[in-house]
C-alpha cells in the first residue's frame, strides 16, 4: 500500500471504532482512534507472514495490544485485513458476538494475546520474543502500550527483562497522547521523562509521529536495524484523532458517543474516506 491507501485504511478502522463503541453503548474511543495509523502500517506492511486462513502460522510476526481496552482499533484492522467479517464489529461487547471489550486469544482470529490488565501485555510480548530467540525463529514481536500504562510497575520489570535478554526482536510502540482516564498523565502520576527512563533501562529509543506513515516506517526500520537491545517507538499521537470534538479530550477515554455525537463523528470520518477515494 502507498501512504494514501494506508490512510484510507486507517480511517476505515476509525469508522469501525465508532461503530463498535456506539453499538455497544460502551468502550474506549479516545485511545483507539489515536493508534489507527500505527496498526494499519503494522498489519498491512510491517508485520510478515500474516495469513488470514492460518492465523496461528508459527512463522508469523506477533502483535500484542498491551492497552487492551483499545480493542476496537485492533478489531477494526483485523476486520479490514480479512481475519473475520466486518459485520462482527456491530456486535462488539454483545453476548452473541465474539468481540469482547478486551482482546481474547481464544475467540478472535488474528489476536495473538489476551490482554486487559495494564502492564501484562508488554510482559507477555517479552516472553514471545524470548521464545523466538530460544527456538532460533526469525519472527518479530510488536507491542502497543499506553503512556498512562507506564505508571504500572510491571511495565518496568518487563523493560528490565527485555534489556537483560537482549530482545532485539521486540519492538514496543508507546501511544504518547499525554492523556489517561483521569486527565493529563503529568498530573495523575507522572512517568515523564519516558525517553530517559527507557534509555536508562538500555532500550533503543526512537521518536515518531503516530499519524505519519513515513515517520512510522522509518522508526520501524531503525528498530529492525538495532541489534543487541529492544526498541521502543515513542509515538506522539492525538487522543481521539479524526473526530473534532474528541481530539485531546480525556473525557473520551472511556465514553461512548450518543446518537447525535455518533452521527457527527461518522460524518467527519466519512468525509475523509471520500476525499481519499474510498467507498462508505
Amino acid at each position: 500500500m502507498n501512504n494514501k491507501e494506508l490512510m484510507l485504511t486507517a480511517y476505515k478502522v476509525r469508522r469501525h471504532v465508532l461503530d463498535a463503541v456506539h453499538s455497544a453503548g460502551s468502550g474506549h474511543p479516545g485511545g483507539s482512534l489515536s493508534i489507527c495509523e500505527i496498526l494499519s502500517l503494522l498489519y498491512f506492511e510491517e508485520m510478515k507472514n500474516l495469513d488470514t486462513q492460518n492465523p496461528g502460522n508459527p512463522e508469523r510476526d506477533r502483535f500484542v495490544l498491551s492497552k487492551g481496552h483499545c480493542s476496537p482499533a485492533l478489531y477494526g484492522v483485523l476486520a479490514e485485513k480479512g481475519f473475520f467479517p466486518k459485520s462482527n464489529i456491530m456486535k462488539f461487547r454483545q453476548i452473541d458476538g465474539i468481540l469482547q471489550g478486551h482482546p481474547s486469544l481464544k475467540d478472535v482470529p488474528g489476536v495473538d494475546m489476551s490482554t486487559g490488565s495494564l502492564g501484562q501485555g508488554i510482559s507477555t510480548a517479552c516472553g514471545m520474543a524470548l521464545s523466538a530467540k530460544l527456538d532460533n525463529k526469525d519472527y518479530r514481536v510488536y507491542c502497543v502500550m499506553g503512556d498512562g500504562e507506564t505508571e504500572e510497575g510491571q511495565v518496568w520489570e518487563a523493560t528490565m527483562f527485555a534489556a537483560h535478554y537482549k530482545l532485539d526482536n521486540l519492538c514496543a510502540i508507546l501511544d504518547y497522547n499525554g492523556l489517561q482516564i483521569d486527565g493529563n498523565i503529568a498530573d495523575v502520576m507522572s512517568p515523564i521523562p519516558l525517553d530517559e527512563k527507557f534509555r536508562a533501562f538500555n532500550w533503543n529509543v526512537i521518536y515518531v509521529d503516530a499519524h505519519d506513515f513515513d515517520s512510522l516506517r522509518d522508526g520501524f526500520a531503525k528498530a529492525r536495524a538495532c541489534k543487541g537491545k529492544p526498541s521502543i517507538l515513542i509515538a506522539k499521537s492525538i487522543k481521539g484523532k479524526g473526530v473534532s470534538f474528541m481530539e485531546n479530550q480525556a473525557g473520551w477515554h472511556g465514553s461512548a458517543p450518543n446518537d447525535e455525537q455518533y452521527a457527527q463523528a461518522i460524518s467527519e470520518i466519512d468525509a475523509v474516506i471520500k476525499e481519499l477515494g474510498g467507498n462508505i
